[in-house]
Protein backbone atom coordinates (compact mmCIF):
# COMPACT_ATOMS: atom_id res chain seq x y z
CA UNK A 1 0.00 0.00 0.00
CA UNK A 2 2.82 2.43 0.80
CA UNK A 3 4.35 1.89 -2.65
CA UNK A 4 0.99 2.69 -4.23
CA UNK A 5 0.62 5.87 -2.18
CA UNK A 6 4.11 7.12 -3.00
CA UNK A 7 3.50 6.42 -6.70
CA UNK A 8 0.18 8.26 -6.55
CA UNK A 9 1.81 11.20 -4.76
CA UNK A 10 4.72 11.43 -7.20
CA UNK A 11 2.55 11.09 -10.30
CA UNK A 12 0.06 13.71 -9.11
CA UNK A 13 2.88 16.05 -8.08
CA UNK A 14 4.53 15.66 -11.50
CA UNK A 15 1.25 16.46 -13.25
CA UNK A 16 0.72 19.49 -11.01
CA UNK A 17 4.28 20.65 -11.67
CA UNK A 18 3.61 20.54 -15.41
CA UNK A 19 0.20 22.17 -14.98
CA UNK A 20 1.67 25.06 -12.99
CA UNK A 21 4.75 25.64 -15.16
CA UNK A 22 2.58 25.79 -18.26
CA UNK A 23 1.03 28.92 -16.73
CA UNK A 24 4.09 30.38 -15.05
CA UNK A 25 6.81 29.65 -17.59
CA UNK A 26 5.13 28.46 -20.78
CA UNK A 27 6.74 25.02 -20.40
CA UNK A 28 5.21 21.82 -21.77
CA UNK A 29 3.35 23.70 -24.51
CA UNK A 30 1.72 26.09 -22.06
CA UNK A 31 0.64 29.62 -22.83
CA UNK A 32 2.87 31.32 -20.25
CA UNK A 33 1.78 34.05 -17.87
CA UNK A 34 0.76 36.74 -20.36
CA UNK A 35 -1.47 34.58 -22.56
CA UNK A 36 -2.83 32.67 -19.58
CA UNK A 37 -3.70 36.00 -17.94
CA UNK A 38 -5.87 36.78 -20.96
CA UNK A 39 -7.68 33.47 -20.54
CA UNK A 40 -8.16 34.10 -16.81
CA UNK A 41 -9.63 37.52 -17.53
CA UNK A 42 -12.02 36.05 -20.12
CA UNK A 43 -13.19 33.67 -17.40
CA UNK A 44 -13.76 36.63 -15.07
CA UNK A 45 -10.64 36.33 -12.92
CA UNK A 46 -9.14 39.80 -12.67
CA UNK A 47 -6.41 40.91 -12.48
CA UNK A 48 -5.42 38.02 -14.70
CA UNK A 49 -1.65 38.24 -14.38
CA UNK A 50 -1.65 38.31 -10.58
CA UNK A 51 -4.11 35.45 -10.35
CA UNK A 52 -2.09 33.38 -12.83
CA UNK A 53 0.96 33.77 -10.60
CA UNK A 54 -1.08 32.97 -7.48
CA UNK A 55 -2.63 29.88 -9.08
CA UNK A 56 0.69 28.65 -10.47
CA UNK A 57 2.57 29.14 -7.20
CA UNK A 58 -0.26 27.49 -5.26
CA UNK A 59 -0.08 24.49 -7.57
CA UNK A 60 3.71 24.31 -7.13
CA UNK A 61 3.45 24.51 -3.35
CA UNK A 62 0.74 21.84 -3.28
CA UNK A 63 2.80 19.63 -5.60
CA UNK A 64 5.85 19.95 -3.33
CA UNK A 65 3.79 19.04 -0.26
CA UNK A 66 2.23 16.06 -1.99
CA UNK A 67 5.51 14.81 -3.52
CA UNK A 68 7.35 14.88 -0.21
CA UNK A 69 4.39 13.91 1.93
CA UNK A 70 5.04 16.91 4.18
CA UNK A 71 2.01 18.51 5.81
CA UNK A 72 -0.06 16.53 3.37
CA UNK A 73 -3.54 17.75 4.36
CA UNK A 74 -2.41 21.36 3.87
CA UNK A 75 -0.92 20.70 0.45
CA UNK A 76 -4.03 18.77 -0.55
CA UNK A 77 -6.26 21.64 0.63
CA UNK A 78 -4.32 24.04 -1.62
CA UNK A 79 -4.78 21.73 -4.60
CA UNK A 80 -8.45 21.08 -3.82
CA UNK A 81 -9.13 24.82 -3.69
CA UNK A 82 -7.13 25.69 -6.80
CA UNK A 83 -8.66 22.87 -8.81
CA UNK A 84 -12.20 23.70 -7.64
CA UNK A 85 -11.72 27.20 -9.06
CA UNK A 86 -10.33 25.83 -12.32
CA UNK A 87 -13.13 23.27 -12.60
CA UNK A 88 -15.79 25.93 -12.05
CA UNK A 89 -14.28 28.09 -14.79
CA UNK A 90 -14.20 25.26 -17.33
CA UNK A 91 -17.42 23.46 -16.32
CA UNK A 92 -19.58 25.44 -18.82
CA UNK A 93 -17.73 23.50 -21.56
CA UNK A 94 -18.90 20.18 -20.13
CA UNK A 95 -16.87 17.55 -18.35
CA UNK A 96 -14.42 16.19 -20.93
CA UNK A 97 -11.09 17.95 -21.50
CA UNK A 98 -11.39 17.39 -25.25
CA UNK A 99 -14.19 19.98 -25.24
CA UNK A 100 -12.34 22.33 -22.88
CA UNK A 101 -14.24 20.95 -19.90
CA UNK A 102 -13.39 20.43 -16.27
CA UNK A 103 -12.10 16.84 -16.46
CA UNK A 104 -8.44 17.62 -15.64
CA UNK A 105 -8.94 19.94 -12.65
CA UNK A 106 -11.70 17.67 -11.35
CA UNK A 107 -9.39 14.63 -11.48
CA UNK A 108 -6.44 16.47 -9.88
CA UNK A 109 -8.69 17.80 -7.13
CA UNK A 110 -10.30 14.40 -6.57
CA UNK A 111 -6.89 12.76 -6.24
CA UNK A 112 -5.92 15.40 -3.69
CA UNK A 113 -9.06 14.53 -1.72
CA UNK A 114 -8.10 10.84 -1.81
CA UNK A 115 -4.59 11.60 -0.53
CA UNK A 116 -5.91 13.93 2.17
CA UNK A 117 -8.27 11.25 3.45
CA UNK A 118 -5.86 8.29 3.23
CA UNK A 119 -2.70 10.13 4.21
CA UNK A 120 0.68 10.01 2.45
CA UNK A 121 1.75 6.59 3.72
CA UNK A 122 4.88 5.41 5.49
CA UNK A 123 7.23 6.68 2.78
CA UNK A 124 6.65 10.35 3.55
CA UNK A 125 8.12 13.17 5.59
CA UNK A 126 4.92 13.31 7.63
CA UNK A 127 5.54 9.72 8.75
CA UNK A 128 9.26 10.32 9.32
CA UNK A 129 8.44 13.32 11.53
CA UNK A 130 5.81 11.40 13.46
CA UNK A 131 2.94 13.50 12.10
CA UNK A 132 -0.25 11.48 11.96
CA UNK A 133 -3.23 12.79 10.06
CA UNK A 134 -6.46 10.84 9.92
CA UNK A 135 -9.82 10.97 8.25
CA UNK A 136 -10.86 14.19 10.01
CA UNK A 137 -7.78 16.00 8.74
CA UNK A 138 -8.62 14.83 5.23
CA UNK A 139 -12.20 16.02 5.51
CA UNK A 140 -10.92 19.30 6.96
CA UNK A 141 -8.64 19.69 3.93
CA UNK A 142 -11.65 19.22 1.65
CA UNK A 143 -13.72 21.80 3.51
CA UNK A 144 -10.83 24.28 3.74
CA UNK A 145 -10.04 23.92 0.04
CA UNK A 146 -13.65 24.49 -0.97
CA UNK A 147 -14.02 27.47 1.37
CA UNK A 148 -10.85 29.00 -0.04
CA UNK A 149 -12.18 28.48 -3.58
CA UNK A 150 -15.29 30.45 -2.67
CA UNK A 151 -13.27 33.68 -2.48
CA UNK A 152 -12.08 33.88 -6.12
CA UNK A 153 -15.32 32.32 -7.36
CA UNK A 154 -17.36 35.01 -5.61
CA UNK A 155 -15.14 37.74 -7.07
CA UNK A 156 -15.48 36.12 -10.51
CA UNK A 157 -19.26 36.06 -10.21
CA UNK A 158 -19.24 39.81 -9.50
CA UNK A 159 -17.07 40.47 -12.56
CA UNK A 160 -19.28 38.32 -14.79
CA UNK A 161 -22.45 40.01 -13.45
CA UNK A 162 -20.89 43.38 -14.20
CA UNK A 163 -20.11 42.30 -17.74
CA UNK A 164 -23.64 41.10 -18.36
CA UNK A 165 -25.03 44.38 -17.01
CA UNK A 166 -22.85 46.47 -19.34
CA UNK A 167 -23.63 44.33 -22.40
CA UNK A 168 -27.39 44.52 -21.89
CA UNK A 169 -27.46 48.32 -21.72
Amino acid sequence: MDLGLVLLRLLLAALLFGHSTQKLLGWFGGAGPVKTAGIFEQWGFVPGRGLVVLAGLSELAGAASIATGLLTPGGCAVIIGTMAVAAAATAPNGFWAQQGGCEVPFCYGALAVVLAVTGPGAWSLDHALGLAFGLWWGLGALVLGLLAAAVPLTARARVLRGRSTTTTR
